[in-house]
């Protein structure tokens, strides 16, 4: 299985873009999906992460203008990002956590670059 993530680009402060991540085929099992990215020269870290009941969670930085939402019948995981300011600049990662057979995956998807500026 691969993730294909998408919709990256330049965009405006203030602005808006949704990155999506779709799955080569269906998974299941999935205990969660989310994004996580990584600016130059700094770690990668949790941005929005969905559980398989929908449960969600933010990095403080990006509550109240980030969601995070999934389609399973696309097997795709989106999000919105709304409101973006240049610290949101970086390589955003997709990333679905699931379990085959007992053992648990954690698959990653190849990056996306946004960049906020003017």
């Amino acid at each position: 299985v691969q993730l294909q993530a998408s919709g990256g680009g330049l965009v405006q402060p203030g602005g808006s873009l949704r990155l999506s991540c779709e799955a080569s085929k269906r998974i299941f099992s999935i205990n969660s999906m989310g994004w996580y990215r990584q600016a130059p020269g700094k770690q990668r870290d949790m941005v929005a992460t969905i559980t398989s009941g929908d449960n969600t969670r933010y990095a403080d930085s990006v509550k109240g203008r980030f969601a995070i939402s999934r389609e399973d019948a696309k097997n795709t995981v989106y999000l919105q990002m709304s409101s973006v300011r240049p610290e949101d600049t970086a390589v955003y990662y997709c990333n679905v956590v699931y379990t085959r057979y007992g053992t648990v995956y954690n698959l990653w998807g190849q990056g996306t670059q946004v960049t906020v500026s003017s």
